[in-house]
């Protein structure tokens, strides 16, 4: 990477701010210079001031050692701007980054270079930053509140395991994001936000549980909402994936003020267990001798930690993902199914039928213990995977790679299920 950036850098020139640019210009230069490899007519896009830095053949070379540490140019996924400067968010065989691209006036290329992805909000969204005091940290969040319609329902989004941001950023995709935005356009309010292991990881320590990891933080959520004038009618609506589904019967079951739970992909039986039968199913996949090595690991650290050896203080260099004995007891100790027998609120369970790491199996088991609720309902999707999101075939993690969306069904049967009285 480091060379890849030194490359790029000889491309550098000053920067110009002009407010009549053309987006285009950009995208045509790229096409040459990246698919055509026509250097020549790449070269002509450049301001006279750059031209005399560069050379045709330092561009020519340039491009080819950018090939060689990016592999092929696909597309381009957005085009955004700051001022004068575009960045074209690019895909490459190996990697996504922008292509930032500074034109003069007269659409000349002032500057060129490459560049982490940086987000831009949308305009579409009604974007406020929120930060809510949880324990001793401030949780940093952000807030969507509809301009019309606003039914005056507030969904608090909760993530799955692993430091995880508000959007449950995974490589390219952002389901939360996905998800909260298209509630808002359909008069949902929203809070999703960044959790404490994210942000704050010292506040984490090796005597935390999943209470303080998870449980705490939304419970104090939904205290700041109810006690907040302007949030009071608001009806709180709490969404959960993966880990953060297995424990919404703990949340709800710790708080009167929740109205309904929505559950995306959570599981039903304990976590050690999915973990053996992810690394089985991976190794199937695309087997090999590291991953036979660390699925061996894995099962020793599981068999330990499932023995009538395992304490709090076991070390947690001996337990699955280097995490303490006081974490892994209190996730023992939880029963989602049972404790999701003495929820009275509506529920929601969702599953895709792609998934590979919360399975099938979990999703009848939600079901047969509900079996006599009358307020939860379940819905499968045939060609979703772990971030609801459609392809074909056996899901596999190169598939998180490619940058999707949320499926629509799953939007639309997650506000039918809101809205409805």
């Amino acid at each position: 990477m480091k060379n890849l950036f030194t490359s790029a850098l000889l491309l550098i020139s000053f920067f110009s701010f002009s407010q009549n640019q053309s987006k285009e210009t950009g995208e045509t230069f790229i096409k040459l210079l990246l698919q055509e490899n026509n250097y020549e007519k790449a070269y002509a896009f450049f301001d006279e001031t750059v031209k005399n830095k560069i050379s045709e053949e330092l561009l020519k070379t340039t491009e080819q050692q950018l090939e060689g540490q990016l592999g092929k140019f696909n597309n381009i996924i957005e085009i955004n701007n700051d001022n004068a400067t575009y960045f074209y968010y690019a895909d490459f065989e190996k990697m996504k980054l922008d292509i930032k691209i500074t034109l003069n006036e007269t659409n000349k290329i002032l500057g060129f270079f490459f560049a982490p992805h940086r987000e831009f909000k949308k305009e579409n969204a009604l974007v406020n930053d929120l930060n809510i005091k949880s324990g001793n940290i401030d949780l940093k969040g952000t807030i969507l509140l509809p301009e019309k319609n606003n039914l005056k329902k507030l969904v608090i989004f909760v993530h799955g395991s692993g430091p995880q941001d508000r959007d449950e950023t995974i490589y390219e995709n952002k389901p939360f994001k996905d998800i909260a935005e298209s509630l808002w356009l359909k008069g949902i309010a929203s809070y999703r936000f960044d959790k404490r292991t994210l942000t704050n990881p010292e506040s984490f320590n090796d005597q935390s549980t999943i209470d303080d990891e998870v449980t705490n933080d939304i419970i104090n959520i939904i205290n700041y909402f109810k006690e907040n004038e302007q949030f009071a009618a608001y009806e709180i609506i709490v969404l959960g994936h993966s880990l953060g589904a297995n424990l919404m019967p703990r949340v709800a079951n710790k708080s009167n003020q929740i109205s309904k739970l929505i559950l995306l992909a959570g599981n039903a039986r304990p976590l050690e267990k999915l973990i053996a039968e992810q690394y089985d199913y991976l190794y199937k996949l695309d087997p090999s001798p590291e991953l036979q090595e660390a699925i061996e690991k894995m099962k020793e650290q599981i068999a330990l930690l499932t023995s009538k050896a395992f304490s709090v203080n076991t070390p947690k260099e001996k337990l699955p993902f280097n995490l303490s004995g006081y974490y892994w007891k209190s996730v023992l100790d939880y029963d989602p199914l049972k404790e999701v027998k003495n929820v009275k609120i509506p529920m929601l369970i969702l599953q895709g039928e792609r998934d590979y790491q919360v399975t099938m199996e979990d999703f009848e088991l939600w079901k047969s213990t509900l079996k006599n609720n009358k307020k939860a309902s379940f819905i499968s999707y045939p060609k979703l995977n772990h971030l609801f999101m459609g392809g074909e075939n056996k899901s596999e993690p190169k598939e998180y790679l490619i940058k999707g969306k949320v499926d629509e069904m799953v939007v639309n049967d997650i506000y039918n299920f809101i809205e409805k009285n």
